[in-house]
């Protein structure tokens, strides 16, 4: 006769720790929706709402300084017929390419010498200072300094290294896209330095380890891990420096009517909101367009690796 032994049979009310885990999960979900919502309300107050309410009105019939409701890409026609807007649209091109150019170049440098050669932050710190100083007091200041009067042309005057004044370093797009440069700078070397310290060391070290030149170590290691750091800084300084209206008018010369201008106008002077609105989604279109090229080209070089290959 065979005995059945159950003492060593489990209970079935034994308690597990899948409700604890799914509760902990729960709160910390709640959390991160709480800390979240701030600056999701901020942009959906002051972003997407007024974003949706410019697009709606480029599509509306325009009076003087009103609108009036209706259904019509009258503004869009007028926009894309207006030869002044493409050319106002290429000096603004033009001041963004370069302004991001210089500013991702000198930014890497100097976040590479940051990240790589350096323990501390002082370099960076002399940087953000400038951003203790108003946006028209550095504008000014590069006015007074590249100006006929100003600290540059005095000095090489002085020393009689020119006879006459530098006209052309104001007024100019060299002056322009140097202000947009000083001005932008800090941003950009803040999207870098934080992207520059996701690629450890030790990546650098095994790439030289396997015979890789310096060159090869950058083209191969550094950009594809940080290139979305590298395209944030240029479409960040592209779109801003673009889309500025203030340097290039202070600064600008024949080339101050930039798009950014012709769109403030249309709202500010000549009353023109749906054209001033259709312009600018035009002209959102354009810096769209832009990323998709400059990720393309990254991509078709294989510098932008789809995935992260690293923690």
């Amino acid at each position: 006769m065979n005995v059945i032994n159950n003492s060593d049979s489990v209970a079935l009310d034994t308690p597990t720790q899948e409700p604890r885990q799914r509760a902990a999960m729960d709160k910390k979900t709640l959390t991160g929706y709480l800390l979240a919502s701030p600056p999701f309300v901020f942009l959906l107050v002051f972003f997407l709402i007024p974003s949706i309410l410019l697009l709606v009105a480029s599509f509306w019939k325009a009076q003087t300084f009103s609108m009036e409701p209706a259904a019509t890409l009258i503004s869009y026609s007028r926009a894309l017929s207006a030869s002044g807007f493409y050319s106002s649209l290429w000096i603004a091109m033009q001041n963004g390419f370069f302004t991001a150019v210089l500013s991702t170049v000198i930014s890497a440098l100097v976040a590479y010498y940051i990240v790589y050669h350096t323990r501390s932050n002082a370099v960076l710190y002399l940087a953000l200072i400038s951003w203790f100083s108003s946006y028209l007091v550095r504008v000014y200041a590069w006015r007074s300094i590249l100006g006929t009067n100003g600290v540059i042309n005095s000095t090489l005057m002085h020393f009689g290294l020119i006879d006459q004044p530098m006209e052309w370093l104001v007024f100019s797009k060299f002056a322009v896209v140097l202000t947009l440069v000083h001005i932008m700078l800090p941003f950009t070397l803040l999207l870098l330095v934080s992207g520059l310290r996701d690629v450890k060391r030790d990546y650098l070290e095994a790439a030289a380890d396997l015979g890789a030149s310096g060159a090869a170590t950058l083209w191969r290691v550094i950009v594809p891990m940080s290139h979305k750091s590298i395209v944030s800084s240029f479409m960040f300084t592209f779109v801003l420096a673009a889309s500025d209206y203030v340097t290039p008018q202070l600064l600008g010369g024949r080339d101050a009517m930039t798009t950014g201008l012709v769109i403030a106008n249309q709202f500010r002077s000549v009353g023109n909101w749906p054209l001033g609105a259709a312009m600018a989604y035009i002209l959102l279109v354009v810096f769209m367009l832009v990323y998709a090229l400059l990720l393309g080209t990254l991509r078709v070089a294989r510098l932008a690796p789809g995935k992260r290959y690293h923690d």
